[in-house]
C-alpha cells in the first residue's frame, strides 16, 4: 500500500511538472495570448480522448473475459480455420 501511494505521488508530480512546463512554454510564445476558449477546448479534447481510450480498453477486457474472442478463432475437426 505504501509503495502504491509513493508511485501515485511521483507520477502525479511528473504530470504536474509536465503541465507546468507545457503551459509555460505555450504562454511564452509572445505572438498573442491564448483565449480561455482554447484552454477549454484543449481540456475537453484531452478528456474525450482519454474517455474513448478507456472505453475501448474496457470493451477489450470485457470481450476477453467473457469468451467472445474465442469464438473468432474456432477451428473445425480437421484443424482448418472456419471463415
Amino acid at each position: 500500500m505504501r509503495t502504491t501511494i509513493i508511485l501515485v505521488l511521483v507520477l502525479g508530480g511528473i504530470v504536474v511538472a509536465a503541465l507546468a512546463w507545457a503551459i509555460g512554454t505555450w504562454t511564452m510564445g509572445g505572438e498573442g495570448g491564448v483565449s480561455i476558449h482554447a484552454y477549454v477546448a484543449l481540456g475537453l479534447g484531452a478528456l474525450g480522448t482519454v474517455a474513448l481510450g478507456g472505453g475501448l480498453m474496457a470493451l477489450v477486457f470485457f470481450s476477453s473475459r467473457h469468451g467472445y474472442d474465442d469464438e473468432a478463432h474456432h477451428t473445425d475437426e480437421a484443424g482448418d480455420d472456419k471463415a
